[in-house]
């Protein structure tokens, strides 16, 4: 996702499918399939263009009260939103399925493709968002802050000695992240290294791997992570997992680690504290 020049001299930006995008005017009509962009477009100051949002997108909760629900992340309502008739449609590759992406362009204008796989890709997300709906000030506020954030978690990796963990995100199968992914990336920018060393790919199965308590890389995890979504792992379930892997085992806020957008930064100073508080 970047911006350039057209051959006349207006701006466009291209997102993360390779799609062009222009200016929206003032008149856009934007429907959010994914939580993290619908909280950003409310910090962006674009709130009163959302006409449509899912079921899991519940920041800012006040505001969404008004704002009709079109379905989940991958069970969405096509018949809704095209009644709805958005402008604009915000996806992720990640988090919406390809053939709902395919179906809604044979009748959204614009559909913008995102998918940030670290937590510097939001400085393009900000960049991609701000300049097509005509929030460039708000985006730039938000890319100072996440740039600040980033270097002080770069300071806390230097003091602190990185640790191994297993990042829990769902169970019965278990399975935990590639480190390709975005939650790997935000985890690794407060010096946890995540495990097992693989990478799953652009999208796919492979990006959340799921695994056995006898896989030999287990040896080497020194802290399992339980995360609050998108399994909700409670205070519960902390003495089962602390006893499979025989390591310390702790609840965190899958919110704080996954979402993307205006939660970065947030969630940064979040893991960064977490941290602190366990050295």
């Amino acid at each position: 996702m970047h911006s350039k020049a057209s051959q006349d001299g207006c701006p466009t930006w291209i997102d993360a499918a390779g799609r062009l995008h222009s200016p929206a005017g003032a008149d856009a009509r934007i429907v959010s399939l994914v939580p993290s962009l619908t909280e950003l477009v409310f910090d962006l100051g674009l709130g009163e263009r959302l006409v449509g949002r899912t079921g899991f997108c519940v920041h800012p909760r006040e505001a969404l009260r008004a704002v009709p629900k079109v379905g989940g992340t991958k069970d969405v309502n096509l018949a809704r939103i095209r009644e709805l008739a958005p402008t604009h449609v915000l996806v992720n590759m990640d988090e919406n399925r390809r053939e709902t992406v395919d179906a809604l362009a044979a009748f959204v204008p614009h559909i913008v493709v995102t998918h940030p796989n670290t937590p510097q890709d939001n400085l393009v997300l900000f960049a991609l968002l701000g300049g097509v709906f005509g929030a460039e000030g708000a985006a730039a506020r938000l890319a100072h802050e996440l740039r600040a954030v980033l270097d002080e978690a770069a300071a806390l990796r230097a003091a602190l000695a990185d640790e191994r963990v297993l990042y829990l995100i769902w169970r019965e199968p278990w399975m935990t992240v590639a480190r390709d992914t975005y939650i790997a990336a935000t985890l690794a920018e407060v010096g946890w290294s995540t495990l097992p060393a693989v990478e799953g790919g652009e999208t796919g199965a492979a990006r959340y791997p799921a695994f056995d308590w006898n896989a030999p890389w287990l040896a080497g995890v020194e802290r399992v992570l339980l995360s609050t979504e998108p399994y909700r792992f409670r205070a519960a379930h902390l003495a089962e997992v602390a006893r499979l892997a025989a390591r310390p085992a702790l609840l965190v806020d899958g919110e704080m680690v996954s979402w993307y957008g205006s939660r970065a930064a947030r969630g940064l100073r979040w893991l960064m504290a977490l941290r602190r508080g366990l050295a």
